[in-house]
Parts: structure tokens; C-alpha cells; sequence
């Protein structure tokens, strides 16, 4: 008996490794292809073919720089706003994983998912400063809770959808572990090693895929590999951690703020798209660097730090696109404009205390990627992934120490300040 007990334990368990398997493959796929849709309607709508928003900008004439994002803006809005004269005909599931993990059964909402993402999709390719990736996960967890509801009883509809949740965040960022640390810290709120495994595995086999479709291994951001910090880089580390702690809450307020000031509008969906993206647009005749989720600068930031005056000036004006973008009701994430204004927020700290001696000549490097680690830990309340997050995204495993005490007193700092993390927890 016991043993027929032991076989169906494990045969059990490798059903579950196979369906995580199964959905890491076709969560790498689905970011893929929205990600090649992406640089197709870029092609289409800016006639870049580099991937850049930001270079893609800096070459349009300024009044074309101007009504991009504010005409995506209208065509997505247009687009959700018929939707939901539909939608309020018949009752739907969630389109967003968290509340399906949380309050619902694992279900999600196809047709409303399919639109948003469409409706992201849009905005991130006409220069949106939204992130790209909320869309990527959405899909991948979408396609999870199919195949769940399809292939397996409802009391695990659950476990896939977080599977699927951390394996297009692993596709997208390049970082399996933090993607499964992620789910484990801010979906499950601990390490479940029963439930962790699956998540593991659909992550792993998603950041293959990813390799294996994109035609190699590496890094999302290439940094210079750093010494381990000296003793006095990390009292810096940690004063930034500090820093964010205060910066979190704050940055989390502002975004509250932004979207209670356009409600008060009271503009319909397509005009209060239109008008965020005609705020990003204005910005950018100033600085191209505002379109787009920020990945680009903040690999410039990475690669060769500017001086603090511009660094802080480009750091305002990409504040303001991203308030405007995600209060206007853009469809998409913040998670990697979070990156950028912790990475800027880093970079200028560390420009500053570049002007003392003995500080290292990688001191602004060092800081912008405690500062991306640091503001994500203020916001998610999450310290092990975001650590975690920047090791994998960069390679940096010599700041891991470091970043992880950072990224502690940010988040300990952030909770007494702002019980609530972005995701509302």
C-alpha cells in the first residue's frame, strides 16, 4: 500500500513537471511573438527597424514626435473603451493574474486579456512610457489558464496560472530565478516548495526557449563585470537602500495621484490615452529618451553614465511620461520603468559621490544598479527577487551581498512608510 502510495506521489509529481515544461515553452513563445509584433508595428508606425524607441524618436521630425504616442494612445483607447460597451453585456473573469490567483479560481478573461494586450501592444510600439512586459506575462499566464482549464482538475488551475506568470517574466528579464522568487514572494507570500518546484521548472524551460528562439545566451543589460564593492561602496549601497526606502512610497503615491487627476477629467477612455500620450510626445521634443519603457537608456546609463545635471533633468522628464502613461490608463506595466527610474535615481547618486576621492571610477555603475534593485524592492516589497532580478539581468554576482542588504532596508523602510506594495499587497 505504501508503496502504491510512493508511485502515485511521483507520478503525480512528474505530471506537474511535464505541464510546467509545456507551459515555459509556449510562455517563451508567446513573448516572442509579441515581441516581434512589436518591432512590426514600430516598422509600421515609425519606419524603425532597430528595436530603439528612443532612437526611433530622436529621427522623426518633432511634430511627428509629438502625435505618435498620442495617436496610439486614441487607437488603444478607441479599442478598449468599444470593448467595454460590450463587455458590460455578460459577466467576465479577471484580466489580470494577480486577482485570479487571489480572489478568483485561476481563471482569466480571453477575450478581454487578448484586447488589452492588443491595446498594449499598441501603445508600447507608438512610444507609450509604459512597459512592454505587463503584456508578455498576461499572455503567457492567459495561455496557462487555458491549457489549465482544459487539461487539468480546477484545485490546480492556480499553481499554472503563477506558472505561467513566472515564466514569461523569466522570458522577458532573462532571469528564471527571480521570475519563480517573484511568484513565491508576492503570489504565494512564501517559499511553498511543493508548489515552487513547477514554477521553477516553467521558468527555466522558458528562459531556454527564449535562448534557443533568439539564437543565443546573454544578459538582458551588458555591464562591465565589477570587483566586489570595498568596504565604504557598501555603506553606500546601503544609504541608497535608504534612499529608496523613501523614494518608493513616494514614486507609488505620485502614480496614485496621476490616475486621480485624469478620473477627474472624466474624458472618455480613447481622449484620456490620447491626451497621456500627447504628454509623452511634448516631453520627448526635449528628450527622445522619455518614449518607451526605458530599457535603452538605462542600458546607456549602464554603459557610460552621463553627467549628474543630465541624468537628474532626463530622470524628471521620464518621471512625468510615466505618470501620464500609467494614470491616463495606458495598458502595460511598470516594472521596467521602475528599473529606469532606480537605475537614473542610482546613476545620479553615484555621479555625485563621484566628485569625492577614493570613491572607484565604477562608483555610478555600482549605484545604478543598486538603484534598480533598491526602488524595485521600495515598490514590490519584494527584497530576495529584486536582488535577485539585477544579479540575472546583469551577471553581477559580486554585488549580490551587497544588494540584498540594500534591497532589506528599502523594502523595511517602504512598509512602515506605505503598508502597500504596487501590486497592493
Amino acid at each position: 500500500m505504501k508503496r502504491l502510495i510512493h508511485m502515485q506521489h511521483y507520478q503525480l509529481m512528474l505530471r506537474r513537471l511535464a505541464i510546467a515544461m509545456i507551459l515555459g515553452i509556449a510562455a517563451a513563445t508567446v513573448v516572442w511573438l509579441f515581441h516581434q509584433s512589436m518591432l512590426k508595428l514600430e516598422w509600421l508606425f515609425l519606419g524603425s527597424r532597430g528595436g530603439s524607441l528612443v532612437a526611433a524618436a530622436a529621427e522623426l521630425p518633432l511634430w511627428r514626435r509629438l502625435l505618435t504616442p498620442a495617436l496610439g494612445g486614441l487607437v488603444a483607447g478607441s479599442i478598449l473603451w468599444l470593448f467595454q460597451k460590450y463587455q458590460h453585456q455578460r459577466p467576465s473573469a479577471p484580466t489580470d493574474y494577480m486577482e485570479a490567483f487571489d480572489a478568483g479560481d485561476g481563471r482569466l478573461d480571453i477575450s478581454a486579456s487578448l484586447v488589452k494586450s492588443l491595446a498594449s501592444l499598441i501603445v508600447v510600439s507608438s512610444g507609450s512610457a509604459i512597459g512592454r512586459e505587463g503584456a508578455m506575462i498576461l499572455l503567457s499566464a492567459l495561455f496557462a489558464s487555458v491549457f489549465a482549464r482544459l487539461f487539468t482538475p480546477p484545485k490546480e488551475w492556480k499553481l499554472w496560472v503563477a506558472c505561467g506568470a513566472a515564466a514569461g517574466m523569466a522570458s522577458a528579464y532573462h532571469a528564471p530565478l527571480a521570475g519563480s522568487l517573484f511568484i513565491a514572494e508576492i503570489l504565494f507570500g512564501s517559499l511553498i516548495l511543493a508548489s515552487l518546484g513547477p514554477v521553477v521548472i516553467a521558468a527555466v524551460s522558458a528562459l531556454l526557449m527564449s535562448n534557443l528562439l533568439n539564437g543565443g545566451q546573454e544578459t538582458l543589460y551588458q555591464v562591465q563585470i565589477l570587483v566586489a564593492p570595498w568596504p565604504v561602496q557598501y555603506l553606500l549601497m546601503a544609504l541608497l537602500g535608504v534612499i529608496a526606502g523613501f523614494a518608493g512610497p513616494l514614486f507609488l503615491s505620485l502614480m496614485q495621484y496621476s490616475s486621480h487627476f485624469f478620473q477627474q477629467l472624466r474624458l472618455p477612455p480613447p481622449l484620456q490615452l490620447a491626451l497621456g500620450g500627447l504628454i509623452v510626445g511634448g516631453l520627448s521634443i526635449i528628450f527622445p529618451e522619455v518614449w518607451g519603457n526605458g530599457y535603452s537608456v538605462v542600458q546607456s546609463l549602464l554603459s557610460a553614465p552621463p553627467g549628474a545635471l543630465l541624468i537628474g533633468a532626463i530622470l524628471l522628464c521620464k518621471l512625468i511620461a510615466i505618470l501620464a502613461s500609467s494614470g491616463s490608463g495606458a495598458p502595460g506595466g511598470v516594472f521596467t520603468p521602475t528599473l529606469f527610474i532606480g537605475a537614473a535615481l542610482g546613476a545620479f547618486v553615484g555621479q555625485l559621490f563621484a566628485l569625492w576621492p577614493g570613491m572607484g571610477e565604477h562608483i555610478a555603475l555600482l549605484m545604478a544598479l543598486t538603484g534598480m534593485a533598491t526602488l524595485l524592492a521600495a515598490t514590490t516589497h519584494a527584497p530576495v527577487m529584486s536582488a535577485l532580478m539585477v544579479f540575472e539581468m546583469t551577471g553581477e554576482y559580486t554585488l549580490l551581498p551587497g544588494l540584498l542588504l540594500a534591497c532589506v532596508m528599502a523594502t523595511t523602510l517602504s512598509r512602515w512608510l506605505r503598508t502597500g506594495s504596487v501590486y497592493g499587497k
